[in-house]
């Protein structure tokens, strides 16, 4: 029984939406459920593409740090751990795989939608961007290679490093997403382009898929113990746990759309 997120199927294509809360924050149990969820319907032959998308208003405010402050040494590290499986999951998917962003989607949120083959964002003030190093997070190399994927390199790496968050207009004009639509006609904008994929050949377009990735995925795939062992230090470090309290304060106060 899934708690954190619902998949209906029609006609061959999945949609999995987000569903925890108001923000649909990431916790464990949503990234566990994701990853289990993504990899189910990669094998179900039933299934020729997925999309993912979220709640008016939010696509997901990246991790839940009201709760991830709370976790212990071994459960942070184990919430990292597949927290990066989670995204080289998404990001190895054979099949048609179209994000519909239905609000903000920064961090962690923005990560989910850098996996898929395709962005479609609701259009509105909403923000989407990695804001990872304000909020005290070390960013893995990893995710720069999926954010320079899209962007390239030298935008990818100026936005990560000033943790920069763009509004819908401008995400479109940097790439980040391929297009917006009035979020009343989201999910159809995002059912046509999935639609599309899937009318194409699927081993065709499956192989070619990873033929273009290929290159993206031994790098997501590389060994990111060093990396991780770092972010970890970093976690645990006074002035980031300071900063944290800090903004966890500010979240249950405003509920403000941030990681």
């Amino acid at each position: 029984m899934m708690t954190t997120l619902q998949i209906t199927i029609q006609d061959a294509l999945a949609i999995i939406t987000l569903d925890r809360g108001r923000s649909n924050p990431i916790n464990h149990q949503m990234v566990k459920e994701l990853t289990d969820s993504i990899k189910i319907l990669e094998e179900d032959n039933a299934v020729g593409g997925v999309i993912l998308t979220g709640k008016d208003g939010f696509f997901s405010s990246g991790i839940d740090l009201i709760e991830a402050y709370d976790y212990n040494e071994e459960q942070i590290r184990e919430f990292w751990i597949d927290f990066l499986v989670l995204q080289n999951t998404l990001a190895s998917f054979r099949k048609p795989l179209v994000a519909a962003i239905s609000g903000h989607s920064p961090a962690g949120g923005c990560i989910l939608a850098i996996c898929c083959d395709y962005r479609v964002m609701a259009d509105g003030a909403f923000m989407i961007g990695l804001n990872e190093i304000p909020v005290g997070i070390i960013v893995p190399g990893s995710v720069f290679e999926l954010y320079s994927f899209w962007l390239g390199r030298h935008k990818a790496y100026q936005y990560l490093m000033e943790g920069k968050l763009l509004p819908v207009a401008d995400a479109l004009n940097a790439g980040l997403v391929d297009e917006i639509s009035p979020a009343a006609d989201l999910i159809n904008a995002a059912i046509k382009k999935a639609r599309a994929y899937m009318q194409l050949n699927p081993v065709t377009w499956s192989e070619s898929k990873l033929n273009l990735r290929h290159e993206l995925m031994d790098k997501l795939h590389a060994d990111q113990t060093d990396a991780l062992n770092k972010m970890l230090q970093q976690w645990w470090a006074p002035a980031t746990r300071q900063g944290l309290q800090l903004m966890i304060q500010k979240l249950k106060s405003k509920n403000t759309p941030v990681k």
